[in-house]
């Protein structure tokens, strides 16, 4: 049996015993265009130069004819079947051109903590990971294909990452003694690099409700290595208050479900309940769901009263231009949990759900905070409005000489003892030369009413 054969029959192993297994993706195969500056494989008679200083292995599948050839101080080159190479002439093709050297790029670029770099074994239509575990967990099997030549770096700042088995190069290491002497060998130093540590534990998750992944720590640098990209930020959301679930590196829209449970619940029961009695489903088949067993926040933990120091998390996100669905989905859940959550094992379960999409034109993701806080804010400019209005009309009726105001120390003396007063626009007519009827000395009577006015003075004024 080839070592193809030896590795399609380990990952059926695996599936039969359900082991979760993390495949590695790049390569630093000769006749992969992206490992080349022009993103494409070098042309016939074309100049090749590789990093001068880095370590690398390279397989190399096929035939090549080129003009020179830089190579590194220290690597290998591995021979497919039939592949070599051969000299030819400068520019020997015209349609390749000559003006640059075909250039291999870095091989240190690629890095085991990020999770652009792997892919489940097992990945199903409608299953997604949280960023934190895309990149092989405590319990996972990891698996380097191995008709692909590679190069990983370790780290940096992880400590010991810690895993299941290693297969590379056609063998299975789940013992650290040998994985250790594999790593200190030529063929281990020309693959596996950087100040980070790599260790295996052939124990295997033995509890039916999951076990948590395990990359908490590291999800700093898995965070780092995957927003490198975008310049170290995460993307805008596209909805009002997204959500970040445990392991997730920025922020989504969609909703999660929160569920503890008791010894009667079984993950992989449960991921495969969700897949076929829920995602089959043609109103929710634009969702994506993760569900795995995640470390319960302490502050959550203490506020539901609850020991539990894990929980199950289901993370519902939108997978097309359709909204609104993630949150039905949740609801749904919920309804399901309280007709089968004694059957299922869970004891309970919470729901978070995002606002609406920022382009929408309603309210309907809007919680009651934000609705008040609006209504606030509204209030508040339609009170300045009517201020300035206010103020505009007493500056008016001063100008045309309808309202005056003295001090209280010019006071006409013809009027002294007598309440100091002014015509009220509001509540007489426009013609009316008649003066206020004098007040009665009842202060009980409803006829009148006195207040304090800051615009005309500290004095009484009557209406």
């Amino acid at each position: 049996m080839g070592a193809r054969g030896r590795v399609l029959l380990w990952l059926q192993l695996c599936a039969l015993t359900q082991a979760a297994y993390k495949v590695w993706v790049p390569n630093t195969n000769f006749d992969d265009a992206t490992n080349w500056s022009q993103n494409r494989t070098p042309c016939t008679g074309a100049a090749v130069e590789f990093p001068a200083d880095k370590t690398l292995s390279v397989l190399v599948r096929e035939g090549h004819s080129i003009s020179d050839m830089l190579l590194p101080l220290d690597g290998e080159f591995v021979l497919a079947s039939g592949a070599g190479f051969g000299a030819a002439d400068a520019g020997s093709r015209p349609d390749c051109g000559t003006a640059a050297r075909a250039r291999f790029l870095d091989p240190d670029r690629f890095l085991w903590l990020d999770p652009r770099l792997w892919r489940p074994g097992d990945a199903a239509r409608g299953l997604f990971s949280v960023d934190a575990e895309r990149v092989p967990c405590r319990h996972d099997d990891v698996v380097f294909p191995a008709d692909a030549s590679f190069r990983v770096g370790l780290g940096p700042g992880a400590g010991t990452v810690r895993v299941r088995s290693v297969q590379a190069l056609g063998q299975t290491f789940a013992r650290d003694e040998d994985l250790a002497a594999f790593l200190a060998s030529r063929a281990g130093r020309l693959r596996f690099h950087g100040p980070g540590a790599l260790s295996v534990d052939p124990e295997a998750c033995a509890d039916p409700s999951g076990c948590v992944c395990g990359n908490a720590e590291a999800q700093p640098w898995i965070c780092a290595a995957l927003l490198q990209p975008l310049g170290g930020g995460c993307p805008q959301a596209t909805c009002l208050e997204p959500l970040r679930p445990e392991g997730q590196c920025c922020d989504l829209c969609g909703a999660v479900v929160s569920l503890t449970h008791g010894s009667a619940f079984d993950l992989q029961q449960y991921r495969a309940r969700l897949l076929h009695a829920f995602l089959a489903l043609p109103q929710y088949q634009g969702l994506q769901v993760a569900v795995s067993k995640v470390l319960r926040p302490p502050g959550l933990r203490e506020a539901s009263g609850t020991k539990a120091d894990t929980e199950i998390q289901v993370v519902l996100v939108e997978a097309g231009p359709e909204t609104g669905g993630a949150g039905r989905l949740a609801r749904a859940l919920l309804e399901d949990i309280a007709e089968h959550g004694e059957a299922l094992g869970v004891l309970s379960a919470t729901t978070r759900e995002s606002g609406a999409p920022v382009w929408g034109g309603t309210a309907a993701g809007l919680n009651a905070p934000a609705r008040a806080g609006l209504a606030g804010g509204l209030a508040a400019s339609g009170l300045l409005v009517l201020m300035v209005l206010l103020a505009g009309a007493l500056l008016l009726l001063r100008r045309e000489g309808r309202l005056r105001w003295r001090r209280r120390d010019e006071a006409d003396p013809a009027r002294a003892g007598a309440p100091r007063g002014f015509h009220n626009p509001l509540f007489y007519a426009a013609d009316s030369a008649e003066a206020l009827p004098a007040p009665k000395s009842d202060q009980r009577s409803s006829s009148r009413s006195y207040f304090l006015n800051p615009l005309f003075g500290e004095g009484e004024a009557e209406a």
